[in-house]
């Protein structure tokens, strides 16, 4: 699914106009019955204060309110302004409300918010996605007023003073308890910066015309179950174990062999047809009693990986990082593995943290090999970006520069593609903010390689196959209690 900036989202508004057809009131009727309908459900009996605008967002309240006030459920409005300066579907909707004769309707002097009934129910409809420069000082005035409020707040499109493209860090935002928006996500509301503006995030199906996205370009998309079914892989029925790849981990040190552990048991249940690791001496009889399906290769040294000196040609792939430390032999293994090893590998781990010591070593990773930091990792590689907008386009820089793929984790795992697409992914939860969770999508994305996948498409169906794993786990051993161990037994489900 096409991810669209807030200037596609107008012309998919427009497309419809023109091609159901259908008038932009009625059109601005449609999206406040489907929020009315929401509303009723989830508040019944409550008393509702609606904030509006001058423009269409403001439009989209007058229109809740009507709808609202005509079954018979108190309401008042403020309006922020009145002025020649007004949307038309707004003047029209005002109109209309002004009709209604149960419905208390007071503009706001000097945006100072008189005081609400007890009990009310704010409705946000200020500003929608249309926004595109910080709000005035006397609307900034009116929004911290509303946030002060003890009442919940339910935002229309989006929390007013929020940018749908760009960063709201700084500006005062509508700190929302639920979020009403429209037929598609809007890039903020995938980046952590605007959490604690959105409260929860509900999208309302407004039937805008489906024909519009195939016509546009974008570069960013969405990876959901409709995206992984068209990319995953059938195993033909005279498979042999050949047929899907031999993958190498390099992981895990003394004292830390579980994250080497998790690593490959996720790797074996990635479907790849072998799976050798290559762990200190100390850590084979770990590794051998834990997952006896892979094969062990064992360094000279006891406690910490240092050298390879075998053969690497018959290997698919190559994942390293989980646990392997950062002793300085660990260190030098680095470089020469890239030497050693020309096909996309997955880094990981103490691996990345090693290459954010030598940022020239960069230039030597295999080319679209798949690189997996999380936010401090990432920065450790890339430096301090100043916000969440602005990381997302460092990646894809880094991503491009390099010709890797970088998969940003995140409760929205992001991935840069060197050809400057963007993948969201849309499954995952809380509960797998654990350690060894990365070491799981490691060892997943490292086993997808090595059976044939394009780095891209690997690091997608990774990322997404780990989060469905993820999201089962916790529905067994909720959020708080579930392990990285418990993604890894969720894997076996059929549906996975």
């Amino acid at each position: 699914m096409k991810l669209l900036n807030a200037s596609q989202i107008k012309a998919w508004d427009q497309f419809t106009i023109n091609h159901e057809p259908i008038a932009s009131i009625d059109l601005m009727e449609r999206a406040a019955k489907a929020c009315v309908d929401w509303i009723t459900r989830h508040y019944p009996n409550q008393h509702f204060t609606i904030c509006c605008g001058a423009g269409n967002n403001g439009g989209d309240g007058l229109a809740i309110a009507r709808l609202l006030a005509a079954s018979g459920i108190p309401v008042t409005v403020f309006l922020s302004t009145v002025n020649k300066n007004c949307s038309k579907d707004f003047n029209i909707n005002l109109s209309r409300l002004e009709s209604i004769d149960n419905v208390f309707i007071k503009k706001i002097d000097d945006r100072l918010l008189p005081p609400l009934e007890p009990k009310s129910v704010i409705i946000d409809a200020l500003f929608g996605t249309g926004l595109s420069r910080p709000v005035s000082n006397s609307d900034e005035f009116l929004i911290r007023q509303i946030n002060e409020q003890t009442a919940d707040i339910i935002s229309i499109d989006l929390p007013s003073g929020m940018f749908a493209d760009k960063s709201s860090r700084g500006f005062t935002v509508i700190r929302a308890t639920h979020t009403l928006s429209f037929q598609c996500l809007k890039i903020a509301f995938l980046l952590p910066e605007n959490e604690s503006y959105c409260g929860q995030l509900h999208l309302l199906d407004i039937g805008l015309h489906p024909g519009f996205p195939e016509h546009i370009e974008t570069p960013y998309q969405l990876i959901n179950s409709q995206f992984a079914g068209r990319i995953t892989k059938l195993r033909p029925t005279f498979s042999h174990k050949g047929n899907f790849g031999h993958a190498l981990l390099v992981a895990g040190s003394f004292g830390k062999m579980g994250a080497a552990v998790l690593c490959t048991k996720a790797c074996l249940r990635s479907g790849a047809g072998l799976v050798s690791v290559h762990v200190p001496a100390k850590g084979v009889d770990i590794m051998q009693i834990s997952a006896p399906e892979a094969m062990c290769q064992v360094d000279a040294n006891s406690d910490v990986i240092t050298s390879i000196n075998y053969a690497l040609g018959s290997y698919a792939t190559v994942g390293i990082g989980p646990g392997i430390g950062q002793n300085e032999a660990t260190k030098q293994l680095l470089p020469q593995l890239f030497k050693q090893f020309q096909k996309p590998m997955v880094i990981d781990a103490d691996a990345l943290n090693i290459l954010s010591q030598h940022p020239d070593w960069l230039s030597n990773v295999p080319r679209h090999s798949i690189l997996t930091p999380h936010p401090k990792e990432f920065e450790r590689l890339f430096g301090h970006q100043a916000d969440d907008f602005q990381k997302i386009k460092t990646a894809l820089s880094k991503a491009k520069e390099f010709e890797l793929v970088i998969v940003l984790k995140g409760h929205y795992t992001f991935i840069a593609a060197p050809n400057g697409q963007g993948f969201f992914n849309t499954t995952g939860n809380a509960g797998m903010a654990k350690g060894g969770s990365g070491d799981v999508l490691t060892g997943l994305i490292a086993g997808l390689l090595a059976q044939g996948y394009e780095s891209e498409e690997a690091a997608a169906l990774g990322v997404y196959w780990h989060g469905v794993a993820g999201d089962k786990a916790a529905a067994i051993h909720g959020m708080t209690a579930m392990t990285a161990g418990h993604i890894i037994e969720a894997m076996k489900n059929p549906a996975y």
